[in-house]
């Protein structure tokens, strides 16, 4: 297994200072706390880490995660990781509690499609993240709704899980309005009955008819009625 020091070495010859800049302003993180390597180079580089001999999360988990890349270089290597379900599961809850921003959720989320084999049984652990106080555990529950959950089946969990999470936190607002968009466009008049009936807060209601009525999937008549329900 790598040490710290050689992960970091290599690190810096992929780093990129004009999209450090960048990526720091697009992902809100604080300036200075990234190195600028571009998400295709870390992709590869976690790929080629979790196949090298030694390789063991154990000590990859003991290095500091003070830069970006470092914390997305873990989620990573977890998302790429082919290990059994239970021990995936075991690897992405050591992951989420140290998600700081949201591109580190979306793109540790991405990696994760393989949960789709396993819909009922990680629909517990989905329960579990949006009762927590944490903003990026919340929005990581909701990302994985859009990226897993997206089939009629499993409406009433999404639904569940909009009325638990705290949209008064910034990107968990933005994440909920996000997943109740593709619900309007996906299923359309389910979408519409939770309108009108569920318990989210109506910016962000509001804010989900309005990247529904961005899309190209709806009909005219469907964005008028949306536009009608808007509130404010």
């Amino acid at each position: 297994m790598k040490r710290y020091e050689e992960i970091l070495k290599d690190f810096m010859a992929l780093r990129d200072e004009k999209y450090r800049v960048f990526n720091e302003r697009v992902a809100n993180i604080p300036d200075g706390t990234s190195l600028g390597i571009r998400i295709p180079a870390l992709r590869k580089y976690a790929k080629n880490l979790i196949n090298e001999t030694g390789f063991d999360f154990e000590t990859l988990f003991t290095f500091p995660e003070d830069i970006f890349e470092m914390r997305m270089l873990k989620c990573l290597c977890v998302g790429y990781a082919k290990v059994p379900y239970e021990e995936k599961v075991s690897l992405i809850n050591a992951c989420v509690p140290r998600i700081q921003s949201w591109a580190e959720c979306d793109v540790f989320v991405s990696t994760l499609k393989d949960l789709k084999k396993h819909c009922m049984d990680y629909r517990q652990n989905i329960l579990g993240f949006a009762e927590s106080a944490e903003e990026f555990t919340q929005r990581y529950a909701l990302v994985i709704l859009l990226t897993c959950y997206m089939k009629k089946e499993y409406l009433p969990t999404v639904f569940y899980v909009l009325g638990l999470v705290n949209t008064e936190l910034y990107y968990v607002h933005m994440g909920a309005a996000w997943l109740l968009a593709e619900v309007l466009v996906k299923f359309y008049e389910e979408g519409v009955t939770y309108v009108k009936e569920g318990s989210l807060a109506v910016k962000t209601k509001n804010k989900g008819i309005q990247k529904a009525l961005e899309s190209r999937r709806l009909t005219v008549e469907q964005k008028k009625y949306l536009k009608s329900m808007k509130n404010g």
